[in-house]
């Protein structure tokens, strides 16, 4: 497979023009807020309503997106797979996405988006999953990767309290 642009402004502007209802969460969102981080996806957690599941297929499918997993057979997401549990990793004309329906302990948009900030990326507003809550999540998944990230993300977190002290 011919090696793709990444460009996580062009997946996030298509998302917001197809009016898609989302939480940024994931190593951007930790980037976002501060974390000096690597990351090769972005990862969102959608609302899940109808309306809002028939606006992101159509923003897939505006961005190309197909499976990773199979990338042979170049299989499409159903509004039927957007709507129910579990992990969508897609590659998109843009690079790689993910879409989650939950992260941690089963925490889903509606249990997520009380814990987010909003921000300007680029042109584009988006709820971006706060610090705290990322580092929860880490803490909750307690996989190895995970594990390891959290000393970067508690320092994030320092800094952002410090300044925010400061700026008082």
């Amino acid at each position: 497979m011919p090696r793709r642009r990444t460009d996580f402004a062009a997946v996030l502007e298509t998302l917001r023009r197809h009016r898609v209802r989302f939480l940024l969460v994931g190593g951007v969102a930790a980037v976002v807020e501060g974390a000096p981080v690597s990351t090769f996806d972005l990862d969102i957690v959608p609302e899940r309503s109808s309306r809002n599941v028939e606006r992101l297929l159509a923003a897939l499918q505006d961005l190309e997106a197909f499976y990773r997993s199979r990338p042979d057979r170049r299989l499409r997401p159903t509004a039927e797979a957007l709507a129910g549990d579990g992990h969508r990793l897609l590659m998109t004309r843009y690079g790689p996405l993910d879409v989650l329906a939950v992260i941690g302990n089963k925490r889903d948009f509606a249990a997520l988006s009380s814990h987010t900030r909003r921000r300007t990326l680029g042109s584009v507003n988006v709820q971006v999953l706060d610090l705290e809550t990322q580092i929860d999540v880490q803490e909750e998944l307690g996989q190895r990767k995970d594990q390891l990230m959290l000393p970067v993300l508690r320092e994030a977190l320092r800094l952002q309290q410090c300044n925010a002290k400061h700026k008082k």
